[in-house]
């Protein structure tokens, strides 16, 4: 049989259709019928490709200064021109998006391990933990975020780290409450009760049963705080309190002398505000595409 016969074949084509109807990728097919998802994905997967590789892709040395070629605009040499030190600001938004992945990354990260497992024990256990904790998020939440992560930077110092600290201090509240609320209605239902009939333990009962049921909002919730993890950052470097100069950051390349020169050259400030808000825009429009996905209320639609 030669190769396009066999790509032809019944059984192949059966085979494939088979695996497409599938419910093990059901939310792979739903997920193919949301455009703004779909492209959201895209575009956060060469972010992602970009950050992975910004020394390969990246033109010129983002700290390389070019001192004849400073305050230039986009041109053929310099795709979106220069700033007023002469460097490449392509090649700084491409080492930018490292930066901006790894703060996200690791903010996330925390966030999960973190708001997962309080969330979990408060809505699950309730009692003086649940009443600790809860009056803890309240208080956490009174203070407007930018407020106190100013205030946490002030503190501590500015630099990578404490930034990471301080998003995850504004973000895991939120993550924490969120999580309670999710599990608090999975807790009532039937087959808790049956698992603690036969003598299923606590730990066994929330990694078996309660914490697959609340996948769903984890995910939202994670690729919300992603984008807002890029966007808290790039406030505190506008504010000078984030990743100090000359490391390459969108907020830095917003922010600090880039200012000066907004009216000589707007392209400074606009090149780097359009990867903080296209990259924030992705992380929401893919937290609602994987609502949709996960809604329980749609599982019925392929």
């Amino acid at each position: 049989m030669t190769v396009r016969e066999l790509e032809r074949s019944p059984e192949d084509s059966f085979s494939i259709r088979a695996i497409w109807d599938s419910e093990a990728i059901r939310p792979v097919r739903k997920l193919s019928r949301k455009p703004l998802g779909l492209v959201s994905l895209g575009f956060l997967a060469v972010l992602v490709l970009s950050a992975l590789f910004s020394g390969t892709i990246a033109p010129y040395d983002p700290l390389e200064s070019h001192v004849p070629d400073r305050l230039q605009g986009p041109s053929l040499t310099y795709w979106l021109g220069t700033d007023q030190l002469g460097r490449d600001v392509l090649s700084r938004i491409i080492f930018g998006a490292r930066l901006s992945m790894y703060i996200g990354l690791v903010s996330v990260g925390i966030t999960l391990l973190i708001g997962t497992a309080i969330g979990l024990i408060s809505g699950y256990f309730g009692g003086w933990f649940d009443l600790i904790f809860q009056r803890l998020v309240d208080a956490a939440q009174a203070l407007p975020g930018l407020i106190l992560a100013m205030s946490l930077i002030a503190i501590m110092g500015s630099g990578t780290t404490q930034v990471i600290i301080a998003i995850t201090v504004i973000v895991i509240p939120s993550y924490i409450r969120v999580i309670r609320s999710a599990v608090l209605p999975v807790k009532e239902n039937e087959y808790i009760e049956a698992a603690q009939a036969l003598g299923a333990t606590n730990v066994r009962i929330i990694m078996r049963h309660v914490l697959p049921n609340i996948i769903a909002p984890i995910l939202i919730l994670l690729s919300t705080i992603f984008g807002l993890a890029i966007l808290i950052e790039g406030a505190l470097s506008f504010l000078g309190l984030g990743t100090p100069p000359p490391t390459p950051s969108w907020g830095n390349m917003i922010g600090g002398d880039a200012r000066i020169y907004l009216e000589a050259v707007p392209t400074l400030s606009i090149f780097p505000g359009l990867a903080i808000t296209f990259s924030v825009l992705a992380f929401n429009l893919l937290g609602d595409a994987i609502r949709d996905v996960f809604d329980p209320r749609l599982r019925g639609i392929n």
